[in-house]
């Protein structure tokens, strides 16, 4: 998951005990995180402060460009939090937004998951 927020934005840090709890249940079974940090210039030192008081343990990108950060621009991000939920294996995007947020990223991984093993499933039993 692509995940698009910044420590400004109280919605984010809403959402961050969702995503934090989602990764812990979720990581052993192969869902990973990659946050794209759109706080602003001259942040790092706070960024990381808080990246660490909030125990995100997964990759972060900040490259202090704000809403102008290349990452976010290359995704056409205009509002935060944007999580992006993508298929590891086949790039295809599962969910984003709103249908990423809360209880909607668990159903979004439990049948992304679940269809990942009907269909090992199938592949084993031809």
């Amino acid at each position: 998951m692509l995940d698009f927020w910044a420590t400004w934005c109280g919605p984010c840090r809403h959402e961050l005990p969702n995503v934090v709890a989602t990764y812990k249940k979720y990581h052993d079974k192969g869902f990973e995180v990659l946050s794209v940090s759109l706080d602003r210039p001259y942040q790092g030192a706070a960024l990381l402060q808080f990246i660490k008081a909030n125990h995100m343990t997964w990759p972060q990108i900040y490259d202090g460009r704000y809403s102008k950060a290349a990452v976010a621009v290359e995704y056409g991000v205009h509002a935060i939090p944007c999580p992006v939920v993508v298929d590891g294996d086949t790039g295809t995007v599962l969910a984003s937004g709103a249908d990423a947020i809360g209880h909607r990223l668990t159903r979004v991984l439990d049948k992304a998951f679940a269809d990942k093993a009907k269909k090992k499933t199938e592949a084993l039993s031809k």
